[in-house]
C-alpha cells in the first residue's frame, strides 16, 4: 500500500453510496450531457439491454481469465445494474408521499 498510510481506503458502501448520488443526480440533466440522462431518455428496455451486453462482456473476461478486462466489466455491469434499479425504485415512489411509500415497503 502507498500513499499517506493514516488515510483510509474507501470502503465498498461508500464507494455504492457515492455512485447511487453521482447516478440520482445525472440523470436529471439533459442526455446530451449526461450518459444516465441519455440511458433514461431511451428508456427501461435500453437499460436493460445495456445491463445484459456488459454481463455477457464480464462472462467472456471471465472465461478468458483477463483480470484486468474483468475488473472493467464488472465495473460497468454494477453501474448499469445501479442506473436500472435506481430508474425502477424511482418509478415505483413517483406520486407516493414519503409516508405512503414507507407504508408500502411495510406491507411487502
Amino acid at each position: 500500500r502507498t500513499g499517506d498510510p493514516s488515510r483510509k481506503p474507501p470502503v465498498m458502501n461508500d464507494i455504492l453510496k457515492s455512485l447511487e448520488r453521482t447516478i440520482l443526480e445525472r440523470r436529471e440533466a439533459e442526455p446530451e450531457t449526461s450518459y444516465v440522462a441519455s440511458l433514461r431518455a431511451k428508456g427501461r428496455a435500453k437499460m436493460a439491454e445495456k445491463l445484459g451486453e456488459e454481463a455477457t462482456e464480464a462472462v467472456i473476461a471471465a472465461v478468458l481469465d483477463d483480470k484486468a478486462g474483468m475488473t472493467g466489466e464488472a465495473a460497468d455491469l454494477l453501474f448499469h445494474l445501479m442506473v436500472l434499479l435506481a430508474d425502477m425504485e424511482l418509478a415505483r415512489r413517483e406520486g407516493l408521499s414519503g409516508l405512503e411509500e414507507k407504508a408500502a415497503r411495510g406491507a411487502n
